[in-house]
């Protein structure tokens, strides 16, 4: 029986939980830092140019492109969790990170603003709404400067379909066990995500899902959004670990410009 996930699932999963069964990715400096070289190498980076992160969670893109000199950041995101603990990192590094929170599709930040936009991390395709991935795109080329970049880091559909496995579950120290059910079904992964503690009990059940996406799609779609130069990348090198750390594995780069 497919998996039923509610579409708001979005606004709630990422809180300190999340920081929790995803530390090993998206709290991991090292993985953090090998994206910023590959990123720093598919579109032109300058310590001078502003960049958005945008659906940028706590901003540890954002974060390590100010430990190397980018003064000009700023996270967007929905989460107030992850905005709070991106805030908090921020002054203990004494980074000039600007954290903003509110709706990707309609972000109410100024137009024409910034030199390169970056959805990175499998940060698109989490609204079942199909339009929302192209509001969202269509957002980001409307505060980029004529000229500036997209950035976007995703989910390799193909990929997904080849090898993510139904069933993958892990531990976290001595006392905390991850367990997810996943199935891919109309364009989706849908997953059940369970974590337990082995004191008290059930800490969260809550299901999920990602849109997929395969390169030729995800283009058309950038350029449907009014971008130019739409160029898909390898996602070999972005991550190359053998754990299963679900959609992780399996990524897709793509940059474009504003015209």
């Amino acid at each position: 029986m497919s998996l039923k996930v509610d579409p708001d699932w979005w606004k709630s999963l990422f809180d300190e939980v999340y920081l929790l069964t995803d530390a090993r990715t998206v709290c991991n400096e090292d993985i953090t830092r090998r994206e910023i070289d590959i990123f720093c190498r598919v579109v032109p980076l300058r310590p001078t140019d502003r960049i958005l992160d945008l659906c940028g969670g706590h901003g540890r893109h954002a974060l390590e492109l100010s430990r190397r000199g980018f003064s000009e950041c700023t996270v967007f995101d929905y989460s107030h969790t992850l905005l709070a603990k991106g805030t908090d990192e921020a002054k203990r590094r004494n980074c000039a990170v600007r954290f903003v929170q509110g709706d990707a599709r309609d972000t109410k930040l100024s137009a024409n603003t910034f030199d390169h936009v970056m959805i990175l991390g499998n940060s698109l395709g989490y609204i079942p709404d199909e339009h929302a991935d192209f509001r969202i795109l269509q957002e980001g080329l409307r505060v980029l400067k004529p000229g500036g970049w997209l950035l976007l880091d995703v989910t390799d559909g193909k990929s997904a379909h080849e090898k993510l496995a139904p069933v993958a579950w892990h531990e976290i120290g001595d006392n905390i066990v991850v367990c997810r059910q996943r199935e891919i079904m109309d364009g989706f992964i849908r997953a059940r995500e369970m974590v337990l503690c082995k004191n008290s009990g059930l800490v969260r059940d809550k299901n999920y899902c990602i849109r997929l996406y395969a390169p030729e799609p995800l283009a058309g779609l950038a350029s449907e959004a009014g971008f130019a130069d739409v160029q898909v990348h390898s996602d070999d090198a972005v991550f190359d670990s053998q754990e299963d750390v679900g959609c992780m594995n399996h990524r897709l780069l793509l940059s474009a410009r504003k015209p």
